[in-house]
């Protein structure tokens, strides 16, 4: 811990509203597994400035309602101090509070189904997180899948909650062959800043480059893992024929970032075998990514970071031996 972080601790352990915001700043951060505050100063402006420039300030508004809830709900049910304070129970909370206002139209209801997503996700966080344990793996963001899930879904039943931007439902049909245009340099690219923006629901160049300093701030490898998985997808997606429009829109990208930064630099020991087996669950992710968008179009929601959940408990579960030979 540097001078700087010490005056910061020390400032939040002497003052209890510096201490709220330095968990929020946590948990924001912890989306990209990044326990820093000034990491999660960037993603959050990052937010901001992406739902500004898509004219949709209520993303970033319904991401910080939810993550205030959260942690009310956490201060409330007594949750493990030590685990609030590193911002492990907010961030399912804030992709929770981002997902439902960019899915569901603005109403009054919205609100109350923000409010409501950001406690019912600690407690999905506590009882997963027990399950797990089990198994000796983290929950990453599956309570903020099921959760968003579970509201989206239900919101086809009351006609006070109608939906924005969910995907049609519809049978499913393979891919049409003039949908996967050729990529030039520039789409590569595109699609790279797109899948970095997308981990928090928003495609946007300016808020890549925060959430890029963001993860920097935190960890050098995690920022270059990032820029790799990014590219992995892109090239990987392209090759196998995806739609052209989904792989700029950094659709294939983002899930495939988080599982990069997740087994290459969370949960195993760096190394060169690391990063081979890095590279495997990078490639897999993008192949769940596609499977789980066509078994999830008749249900018409979003896959969200199912196949980040996925995949990288499948790789932590393995438990391969990364020593170095």
């Amino acid at each position: 811990m540097n001078q700087s972080d010490n005056w910061w601790e020390n400032a939040c352990e002497s003052a209890w509203p510096l201490r709220f915001v330095d968990i929020n700043l946590r948990s924001i951060g912890q989306v990209m597994f990044q326990d820093k505050p000034l990491s999660g100063l960037f993603f959050f402006v990052a937010i901001g400035w992406g739902s500004y420039a898509a004219d949709a300030p209520e993303v970033a508004i319904g991401g910080l309602l939810a993550l205030i809830v959260a942690t009310l709900t956490a201060l409330w049910l007594r949750v493990d101090t030590a685990a609030l304070n590193a911002g492990l129970y907010g961030f399912n909370a804030y992709l929770v509070g981002i997902a439902l206002t960019t899915f569901l139209a603005l109403s009054p209801l919205l609100w109350v189904y923000v409010v409501l997503g950001g406690a019912f996700s600690v407690v999905a966080t506590l009882a997963m997180t027990n399950l797990m344990k089990t198994w000796g793996i983290a929950a990453l963001t599956a309570p903020f899948v099921l959760i968003t899930w579970l509201l989206l879904l239900s919101s086809n039943a009351f006609s006070a909650l109608p939906t924005d931007a969910l995907p049609l439902s519809s049978l499913i049909e393979p891919i049409a062959p003039e949908a996967a245009n050729p990529l030039q340099l520039i789409d590569f690219l595109e699609g790279m800043v797109s899948s970095i923006s997308q981990v928090f629901v928003k495609g946007n160049g300016i808020a890549a480059l925060l959430i890029l300093i963001g993860l920097a701030i935190g960890s050098i490898a995690a920022a270059g893992y990032a820029l790799v998985a990014a590219l992995i997808s892109v090239i990987v997606a392209h090759l196998l024929g995806a739609e052209s429009q989904i792989i700029t829109a950094g659709l294939v990208g983002f899930n495939p970032i988080l599982t990069a930064i997740a087994v290459g630099t969370v949960f195993n020991r760096p190394g060169l075998r690391c990063a081979l087996l890095t590279l495997l669950a990078t490639v897999l992710t993008v192949l769940v990514q596609g499977a789980m968008v066509v078994a999830l179009k008749p249900f018409a929601i979003p896959t969200l970071t199912a196949s980040f959940v996925l995949v990288t408990w499948l790789f932590l579960l393995a438990k391969p031996d990364l020593a170095e030979d």
